[in-house]
């Protein structure tokens, strides 16, 4: 991990309290952890802008029992084979399912995957969270 370096910054008195008001509802140990985070949460947003290599999960909710889906979902997986690290399903209840997609590769062809599976008819609910592989964060 690298030294800290220490650094001054000038900002608005309104704009200072807003801060100290996040700090203290987040509960983070003092505005410099969370000041790191923000910023480390922007680096990562500039990956997927980039189309760098990043890690992201795709949660899908679906209704199994639509003609065809569970087929639909797995041979989107297989077509991009090379983003998919693994997949876990969960039965919610009888007619119900999630599927958490653990994929790495160009953020591109993650959103494209995410956004294919979201379209199949009987996918009710679909959410990419983004993330980073950490090369470009420490």
């Amino acid at each position: 991990m690298s030294t800290l370096q220490r650094f001054s910054m000038a900002i608005e008195k309104p704009l200072l309290e807003r801060l100290a008001a996040m700090v203290a509802k987040s509960k983070y140990a003092n505005r410099s952890e969370f000041i790191r985070d923000m910023l480390r949460e922007r680096l990562v947003e500039e990956e997927w802008k980039g189309d760098e290599e990043v890690v992201g999960t795709i949660t899908l909710v679906y209704d199994h029992e639509t003609r065809e889906l569970s087929k639909k979902l797995t041979r989107l997986q297989h077509h991009h084979h090379n983003v998919v690290l693994a997949s876990t399903h969960v039965h919610l209840d009888e007619h119900m399912c999630a599927e958490m997609i653990l994929t790495k590769g160009p953020a591109s062809e993650i959103e494209e995957m995410a956004s294919l599976l979201r379209q199949q008819k009987g996918v009710l609910h679909a959410s990419l969270s983004l993330s980073s592989t950490g090369k470009e964060l420490g």
